[in-house]
Parts: C-alpha cells; sequence; structure tokens
C-alpha cells in the first residue's frame, strides 16, 4: 500500500510524504502507482520547476518514498498557489483512495 501524509501547520499544507508500492499490479502495468507518481511529480515539478520555489525534496527509490517540504517566507501569491495545489492534490489522492482503498492511504499529520 502507498501511504501518503500531508503535514500541516494550523491549516496550512507546509509538505507531504508518500512511502512504499501501492502493490495493484506488478512493477510496469500498476495503475494505481503510476496515478500517484504523476500527480505527485506534477505539483513537484510545478512547486520547484515552474514557480522556482526549491521545495525541500526528499528521495529514496529503494524505500519508495518522496518527500516534499515548503520553503518558509513564501509571498502570498505563491503561498495561495502552493495551497491550491497541495490541496488538489490532497482531493485527487482522497479520490482515488476511494476507488483503491487497499492500495492507497490518505492521512494527516
Amino acid at each position: 500500500m502507498t501511504t501518503v501524509t500531508f503535514h500541516l501547520e494550523g491549516n496550512r499544507i507546509v509538505g507531504f510524504e508518500s512511502r512504499g508500492h501501492s502493490g495493484y499490479a506488478e512493477a510496469g502495468s500498476d495503475i494505481v502507482c503510476a496515478s500517484i507518481t504523476a500527480v505527485i511529480t506534477l505539483v513537484e515539478a510545478t512547486v520547484n520547476d515552474v514557480m522556482g520555489l526549491a521545495a525541500a525534496v526528499k528521495i529514496s527509490e529503494r524505500d519508495a518514498k518522496l518527500s516534499l517540504r515548503l520553503p518558509g517566507g513564501l509571498s502570498p501569491t505563491a503561498e495561495s498557489t502552493c495551497q491550491t495545489l497541495l490541496t488538489g492534490l490532497m482531493v485527487y489522492l482522497s479520490q482515488l483512495h476511494e476507488d483503491y482503498p487497499d492500495y492507497v492511504e490518505v492521512l494527516e499529520g
């Protein structure tokens, strides 16, 4: 199962951690894992490459783990955009959990 934990400070999402393989199917055929990877990669690329914010990213292929933490001191516009992106990520993954409850879990912590 893939577990995605969103880290909050008050009502602000400050980052997330995705850990584990979904186990839905064999590697290369796992649509759940591919969906999770694609949406997380999109958010990370948007925050770091498009917006240029230099969020802290840690990746461990061995542990199937990726984490992202927003930097401090964001402008109001950047903060709003990041919150929209991270909230959208949470909603998408929560919907994926509804469709595949044995393969993806979404937590707040």
